[in-house]
């Protein structure tokens, strides 16, 4: 790796799995010191003792989003143990499959509370945290359902959206703090998500698909979490000390070159 991250500090929510996972990894091996927040203390502890064995610095943090006495907490304790805070990645996140009749009551405030209210209240505490350094770099992880119709996710898609329009509405109040603030959108990413999805929902037939998700994208496969996470490295190096206020599709082709 070529250390394009050495003295910085990230948490990353929702670092226990998945894409998360995937950024967590590679901010350690590109030299920064990572918090892994996750819900699920164990997959948060897992992945940070990884880094630990391989030579990183990481500790692991239970964290629920949709807290904001765990949320605030949680950051200034992240801080304390690494100097600060010049990164934040709000990755955590949960979906929801139905349109607007499939989707109740108590799913839409689920989706809010996690998607919304959880990214709202990172921004919150990782702003006063970057204030104190001077600025520092938020990454917020939409997708490609913030800005174009996909069937059957209706709440999901509202969640994204708000976190799109979060991004810049940051971006554009904190241009004299020194805090850029960028987005993320991914197409279908594989992730052990997908997995139990297929295996939940169509037992046996996992292989067939998986396939036929994967050929909606033009490039006829999904993404990998470390091709997610090498967009985030570099939105949060220097080397995009232009950038803020930008959502960066990552999707296969999905959303400009479907027939």
């Amino acid at each position: 790796m070529s250390k394009r991250l050495v003295e910085k500090v990230a948490v990353v929510t929702g670092g226990g799995s998945g894409i998360g996972e995937a950024i967590c990894h590679r901010f350690a091996a590109e030299g920064a010191r990572v918090s892994v927040f996750d819900l699920d203390m164990a997959s948060a502890e897992q992945t940070a003792k990884q880094i630990n064995d391989r030579g990183g610095q990481a500790r692991a943090f239970s964290c629920d989003v949709s807290n904001y006495t765990e949320v605030k907490a949680s950051l200034y304790s992240a801080a304390e143990t690494f100097g600060g805070l010049t990164t934040l990645v709000n990755n955590a996140g949960i979906a929801h499959i139905g349109n607007i009749e499939h989707t109740t009551h108590e799913d839409f405030e689920r989706i809010y509370r996690v998607n919304v209210e959880g990214v709202f209240l990172c921004l919150q505490t990782g702003i006063e945290l970057l204030k104190k350094n001077y600025g520092g770099v938020i990454i917020n992880m939409t997708s490609v359902a913030s800005t174009i119709g996909i069937p059957d996710r209706f709440a999901y898609s509202m969640s994204k959206g708000a976190v799109l329009m979060m991004t810049r509405s940051v971006a554009c109040d904190y241009l004299r703090e020194n805090i850029r603030c960028n987005c993320i959108s991914p197409a279908r990413v594989h992730t052990p998500f997908v997995d139990h999805y297929l295996q939940r929902n169509y037992p046996g037939r996992e292989s067939e698909m998986f396939d036929k998700l994967s050929a909606t994208q033009p490039l006829g496969r999904m993404g990998q979490p470390e091709e997610i996470a090498s967009l985030a490295v570099f939105l949060a190096s220097d080397e995009s000390a232009f950038v803020t206020g930008a959502n960066y599709e990552i999707d296969g082709g999905f959303q400009n070159l479907r027939p």
